[in-house]
């Protein structure tokens, strides 16, 4: 019986190993998947021995905050692999933490598959080197991404970017229209804050700030805010209470939303790409503590930021970073899709060219089958 341990970090990494554990799952009934993840992961039949609902921290400076926790649970991981022993360790995003326990898990003889590896192909190409010697196999989802780790000296493996496998409506439109009780004949605008407690913190006020004004202007405007499974309400229901504008909050569907929304604000990060392979128009915003923007403005080389852009080499939906995250930046970009039809069709344009250099999908299983053979080749 083959034993994985997986650890992930944050809720996008949670979609991504839940859908990993399931087709596992699938292909061995009698597999054993522990470690640490999400609600998701949980229900995909994973044994969920720490629970990631309140790691989300971004950037350096909020890390260094936190280093205290992060080795501890470094530690606490460790521990894990001694009393359980797995046959292999999946690493799933969460760049910094897994690469050291990567390291751990090398050290005791164990070895990792790496999925959604560190972005070496944006910045600090030097840790590529750093995860060929701590890792048995990179699964890798961006051919740029292949090229960097196979220079390095990692063995690679091209998978394809899982968010073709993973982003699927459950519902038809009708049936979302009818779930959400949207009228199809009005403005929908989702508000996707991103799914740690920094970024509800920093980008949830100017969203509602932003939908406040919205509403004003475009009294038919149907807002809807799907809230990660990491969210607390208590965290949310006060920013919401600031504001006088009516904001629908949902814990499931995101994607169902994603297929009749007319247009979204949006954290960069994986949701900017999931609303892309939807066709939804968005707005980008980003906002980290300032040491961390400029350590990335030196670091990084970068003419865009968001993923959507970056995939589409070049500038397709507009991107709020920093000061510019500002309620009335939000509002004028986003009135600019509402009200401009030949530019919201040229953005709708651009999106179907990402979605198009993406691939054609079936990730998820070559990850699993991946995973398969490195942890079967120690036992």
């Amino acid at each position: 019986m083959l034993k994985v341990m997986f650890s992930v970090g944050e809720a996008s990494g949670d979609l991504h190993g839940a859908s990993v554990a399931k087709e596992l799952k699938q292909n061995m009934p009698q597999i054993e998947m522990f470690g640490m993840g999400g609600a998701k992961m949980r229900e995909a039949g994973v044994d969920i021995c720490y629970d990631i609902a309140d790691l989300g921290v971004i950037g350096v400076a909020e890390v260094i905050k936190n280093l205290p926790r992060f080795f501890k649970l470094r530690d606490d991981l460790g521990r894990l692999m001694d009393e359980r022993k797995p046959d292999v360790v999946v690493v799933i995003d969460y760049a910094d933490f897994n690469m050291r326990l990567a390291k751990v898990a090398k050290d005791k003889g164990i070895p990792v598959v790496s999925y959604i590896s560190p972005s070496a192909w944006l910045w600090r190409k030097g840790r590529a080197k750093t995860v060929a010697k701590n890792v048995a196999r990179v699964a890798a989802i961006f051919p740029m991404e292949a090229k960097v780790y196979e220079e390095a000296g990692a063995a690679v493996t091209f998978v394809g970017h899982p968010l073709l496998d993973i982003v699927k409506p459950k519902r038809t439109k009708e049936d979302a229209y009818r779930h959400y009780g949207a009228d199809r004949s009005s403005p929908i605008i989702l508000l996707l804050p991103g799914s740690r407690l920094q970024e509800i913190n920093g980008l949830l006020p100017p969203m509602l700030e932003a939908a406040e004004e919205i509403a004003r202007q475009k009294p038919n405007a149907q807002f809807y805010l799907p809230l990660a499974p990491t969210v607390p309400d208590e965290l949310v229901a006060p920013m919401l209470e600031r504001v006088n504008v009516k904001v629908n909050c949902t814990r499931d569907g995101v994607h169902d939303l994603m297929q009749i929304a007319t247009m979204g604000i949006a954290a960069s990060g994986t949701v900017t790409l999931e609303a892309a392979i939807l066709q939804m128009p968005m707005v980008v915003v980003y906002k980290v503590a300032k040491l961390t923007y400029w350590i990335g403005r030196i670091v990084l080389d970068l003419p865009n930021y968001s993923l959507p852009n970056i995939v589409g080499g070049r500038r397709i939906v507009p991107e709020l970073i920093q000061h510019e995250a500002n309620a009335a930046r939000i509002l004028e970009e986003s009135m600019k899709l509402l009200e401009d039809e030949a530019y919201y069709r040229q953005m709708k344009d651009g999106l179907s060219e990402v979605l198009h250099r993406l691939g054609e999908g079936g990730a998820v299983a070559k990850v699993a089958r991946v995973i398969e053979e490195v942890g079967n080749k120690e036992k």
